[in-house]
């Protein structure tokens, strides 16, 4: 099939390039005059494990393009639409300029019996009110809502074979039109066994915000464990494993540390609770507010705990934190945890080096005041404290005698509980973790 995919960020990217692998003749479609150079280069505009090598491989074939003009998507049968939904300034409600952009400008383009695919992450509603406005530009085209449900450092495998598809659709023929469609594009993954389900497009809207929320409030009921198991003196990390067990309860996302942040969570659940208001459902989801208060609060505690592994002071400590991606395999740095940590701990007095192997040009656009050293060891070398705040493998996998004679203080905070605290402490080391004794 012929392929149009809008918008060219990480989820765009990854689709187009994956859209390509299935076998479609694929062309994205992005205003950024710099990104769309890089992709056209085979070279991705950001990091994300495996891209880079499958843009290599499918650009080979003649199958991937890239275009600034909209009108280059004018002779696809079927048109994702892949641009993003930022928090609203100063709201918890999403920012729809984007998507309302693009389909404005799309749909100057297309042709009777093409169909429109969603996969933004978008407030319920939103696709049954633009399938109305494009009816109004070209009433023969057919609108579906398709979330994605990538986890970065996964996008490549979460995109060419996932756990699920999701089709929202209208009723009646043109459902089935899409229906078909849809099918098409993924028969790959279709043959190969993923399970599809076909609704409503509000059900298919619901299901991406409906999963986050759930994620988020599995880490923020985690954590608020942690705090817990600090007051009780018990730990975490032995209580995670034992609830997780249960097979009702499972072992994923119990792991307690500093919180979660990135670009999807963080607003995803406050724009799930902006839009309950605006329907008259706030009640039901009050407890969001927790989850995202338990969040943030998390921030805070590792300060104090920053604090307290320093003497009680933070001035004049030199502290190096190990880690600014929200996550590993990832230099996606928005809401990240570890920057804001980073960044309370500087004010109050703290001389701070932050470290990560490819966050830190991203880092550097969003917390100019910080100090960055891209070198491990030299940011290791003098410090009287080290914050691991972001699990890299190479942080994980420290020696603990190794590091213990670069350091000034043998003191460290485990953010996200994955080191060995008996290896620590049988180097000499002050080891801290999260709602661990």
């Amino acid at each position: 099939m012929r392929i149009s995919v809008i918008g060219c960020g990480y989820l765009g990217a990854v689709h187009a390039a994956a859209m390509a692998k299935l076998g479609h003749d694929v062309v994205g479609i992005d205003v950024d005059d710099r990104k769309i150079a890089e992709l056209q280069a085979g070279r991705a505009p950001f990091f994300e494990p495996g891209l880079p090598e499958l843009l290599t491989e499918v650009q080979g074939t003649g199958r991937l393009a890239f275009s600034t003009d909209m009108a280059d998507a004018a002779g696809a049968a079927v048109h994702f639409v892949c641009v993003g939904t930022p928090q609203r300034k100063g709201e918890n409600a999403a920012d729809l300029r984007y998507v309302d952009a693009a389909f404005t400008t799309l749909a100057r383009h297309l042709a009777p019996g093409d169909v429109v695919v969603g996969k933004s992450t978008v407030p319920v509603g939103t696709a049954a009110r633009l399938a109305e406005e494009l009816a109004e530009v070209q009433p023969e085209t057919i609108l579906a809502w398709n979330p994605e449900f990538l986890r970065e450092g996964f996008a490549v495998a979460d995109t060419l074979t996932p756990d699920r598809f999701v089709y929202g659709v209208p009723a009646g023929t043109a459902g089935e039109a899409a229906t078909a469609a849809l099918d098409e594009v993924y028969a790959t993954p279709l043959q190969a066994g993923t399970p599809r389900l076909v609704t409503d497009y509000a059900t298919a809207e619901l299901v991406k915000t409906a999963a986050n929320s759930f994620l988020a409030t599995k880490i923020s009921f985690i954590n608020a464990m942690a705090e817990v198991c600090e007051a009780a003196g018990a730990d975490v990390k032995m209580l995670a494993d034992a609830i997780g067990l249960d097979d009702r309860i499972g072992r994923k996302f119990l792991n307690a540390g500093i919180g979660f942040g990135g670009g999807c969570l963080p607003k995803d659940i406050r724009a799930f609770m902006a839009r309950a208001g605006e329907l008259g459902a706030d009640q039901a989801l009050t407890f969001l507010r927790e989850v995202d208060a338990i969040n943030m609060r998390r921030r805070s505690r590792v300060v104090e705990m920053a604090r307290d592994l320093c003497g009680g002071s933070l001035l004049g400590q030199r502290i190096t934190v190990l880690g600014a991606a929200f996550k590993p395999d990832s230099d996606d740095v928005r809401d990240s945890p570890a920057l804001s940590v980073a960044a309370q701990l500087q004010l109050q007095g703290a001389t701070v080096t932050v470290t990560d192997p490819e966050a830190l040009e991203n880092a550097k656009g969003r917390f100019p005041e910080l100090h960055y050293e891209p070198v491990l060891e030299n940011a290791l070398s003098g410090a009287d404290v080290l914050l691991l705040l972001t699990e890299w493998r190479q942080y994980r996998n420290l020696d603990p005698v190794a590091v213990g004679a670069q350091v000034a203080g043998k003191n460290i905070l485990d953010g996200r509980n994955v080191l060995d605290a008996a290896a620590w402490r049988a180097a000499g080391w002050h080891y801290k973790g999260i709602g661990r004794p």
